[in-house]
């Protein structure tokens, strides 16, 4: 499980994240929605160790991680998926893969064979270099290292970015099988609709803060959630 206690965190010399407090269930898939600015992206990163937060708490199944080091983090079983991707362009994927491997926890699987069943085009691709992939691809590849991390909790920052809809429909289908195998999962998403017709829970933040929060059906029926994001 994933709880976060008044989290406060600043982008450069903006408070971007004022004392927000929510908890992601363990097996659960959890969405948080909210426009450019908002400060989605800014909770994720202090979340996953990437940002120092100012104040409050990030636990993971009980640990306090919120002062740990990006990489021991890591090792605690959180990993992110940034936005951008962020590959290692030059390595092929299963470089890429490989690579990753070896930053993240201990398992007893085949992490490879794993992420290989999930996305088979990665597969279909393994010697090519990461750089010569599509954007779809390279966001498969994306969760795929994170994966190879074995994490209890996956981060997931604007998965749909920049994506063709014929793409996002396959992020969102491996990323609900994930959830299905019981991956923890927590998306910063601004396609509301997608991100409410797979979610388990939702939260809405606006200028920092949480304002608005709820199931699926309750968030498509919020009015604030529908002018806002569903229009």
């Amino acid at each position: 499980m994933l709880s976060v206690s008044d989290l406060t965190a600043s982008y450069g010399a903006i408070r971007a994240v004022r004392g927000i407090s929510f908890t992601v269930a363990s097996g659960s898939l959890s969405v948080i929605l909210g426009s450019n600015g908002a400060g989605k992206s800014t909770t994720l990163r202090s979340i996953a160790g990437l940002h120092r937060p100012i104040g409050g708490s990030v636990m993971l199944d009980g640990s306090n991680i919120a002062r740990l080091a990006l990489h021991n983090v890591v090792r605690a079983g959180l990993a992110l998926v940034p936005e951008g991707r962020m590959v290692v362009a030059p390595l092929t994927v299963e470089e890429n893969l490989l690579l990753s491997r070896f930053s993240g926890r201990k398992g007893t699987g085949d992490t490879l064979a794993r992420v290989f069943d999930l996305f088979p085009r990665l597969k279909e691709r393994r010697t090519q270099p990461s750089g010569l992939l599509s954007g779809g691809e390279q966001q498969m590849l994306a969760i795929g290292r994170a994966l190879m991390t074995e994490p209890r909790v996956l981060l997931l920052d604007e998965p749909s970015m920049g994506l063709a809809p014929s793409i996002v429909d396959v992020v969102f289908e491996a990323i609900v099988a994930l959830n299905r195998q019981g991956q923890t999962i927590l998306v910063v998403e601004q396609n509301a609709a997608i991100a409410l017709s797979v979610c388990d829970y939702g939260y809405v933040i606006k200028r920092g803060e949480i304002v608005v929060e709820g199931t699926p059906q309750a968030l498509r029926e919020n009015p604030e959630v529908l002018e806002a994001y569903l229009g």
